[in-house]
């Protein structure tokens, strides 16, 4: 099923939500809205479930208007960040529950066989008998899917569906959903404020600021090329350092970088930890070493560079460095923006 969003708007009391949201949701794919607090992502995930009306644009479902269709007639699937489950009915009266209250009459043989293929499809094959109360959190967001799928709806819609789970199994359960929806291809429509959960699961990111897409693409295309300040901000660690840019190159401290385009004058450079390594001798930006942090993986250099700026560095666990050595910053990767559209 194709979602199509045109210029859709949600204004609560005097406060616009979201700006004019255009978006085209291919049938089968699976889309993560991304965004920080406030950013609009969860409204327009209850617009397209129904739960919010929109007060301008239209949303398709294929070729059909569903703008002002009842929740209860979209046929979506909705997955929430608390599971929402039933404390007084098992894990299959649960899963079943749609199923009952659902215009399309099933016989009792009908929802036991279809309860028993989800929870084999959710890997919860024995626990049909069992309360929320006696299974993890993690099986109980599984229940919470397959309750979901229950009616075999058109459009998949998730709400933050692991925001209440710690690291390791968010990080199974992201995996594990990804299966499902290559088994199942139901087109999804995925909320979150986890950048590396929407960069594991999704097709494709649209990245939301104040009600607007300032983003959309692959995670490639938008790990790769960000095309503002605030997406490279947004999506991970980022260190920011003044720059002058003249004759199309950016000045930083002794190091120069291409800045093909941009006028003369004051610029951003934008450097992620990964990006940057630490020697001893020159070229790069004079530094010192103010503090090391030891990880598993590598080492993180804390350094303030000549001209006061704070500057963080990821460097193989090998590299040779501790507090008050003097060294320089050498850049491997790096995006300039211009000043007016860096904050």
């Amino acid at each position: 099923m194709k979602i199509r969003l045109d210029n859709v708007v949600k204004t609560f009391d005097t406060f616009r939500a979201v700006h004019g949201v255009s978006l085209d949701i291919a049938s089968g794919e699976l889309v993560a809205l991304l965004g920080p607090s406030g950013s609009g992502k969860t409204t327009i995930l209850r617009m397209v479930a129904g739960l919010e009306y929109a007060d301008g644009g239209h949303i398709y479902f294929g070729e059909q208007d569903a703008t002002d269709i009842p929740v209860r007639d979209r046929g979506v699937g909705f997955v929430f960040q608390h599971y929402a489950l039933f404390p007084h009915m098992t894990v299959g009266e649960n899963i079943a529950f749609g199923m009952k209250v659902s215009k399309v009459k099933r016989s009792k043989q009908q929802m036991e066989a279809r309860v028993a293929e989800l929870l084999r499809l959710v890997k919860l094959d024995n626990l049909g008998g069992r309360f929320p109360s006696q299974i993890s959190g993690g099986q109980r967001q599984r229940v919470a899917l397959a309750r979901a799928l229950a009616v075999d709806p058109k459009v998949l819609l998730l709400d933050e569906p692991f925001g209440a789970l710690d690291a390791n199994v968010r990080r199974d359960l992201r995996r594990w959903l990804r299966e499902i929806h290559e088994e199942l291809g139901i087109t999804t429509l995925f909320v979150t404020h986890d950048q590396e959960e929407a960069l594991d699961l999704a097709d494709r990111v649209v990245i939301l600021n104040e009600g607007k897409i300032v983003q959309e693409g692959t995670p490639e295309a938008v790990c790769r090329n960000p095309n503002s300040a605030f997406v490279m901000n947004f999506l991970g660690d980022a260190n920011r350092l003044g720059a002058t840019v003249a004759n199309g190159k950016a000045e930083i401290g002794g190091a120069s970088l291409e800045a093909a385009g941009f006028g003369d004058g004051a610029a951003s450079v934008y450097l992620r930890p990964r990006d940057l390594d630490w020697s001893a001798t020159e070229p790069g930006i004079a530094a010192t070493v103010t503090r090391v942090i030891d990880k598993p993986d590598g080492r993180r250099i804390l350094a303030r560079t000549a001209g006061g700026e704070q500057v963080e560095l990821d460097v193989p666990p090998e590299t040779v460095a501790r507090a008050g050595d003097q060294g320089f910053v050498r850049i491997h990767r790096a995006r300039v923006f211009a000043e007016s559209a860096s904050n």
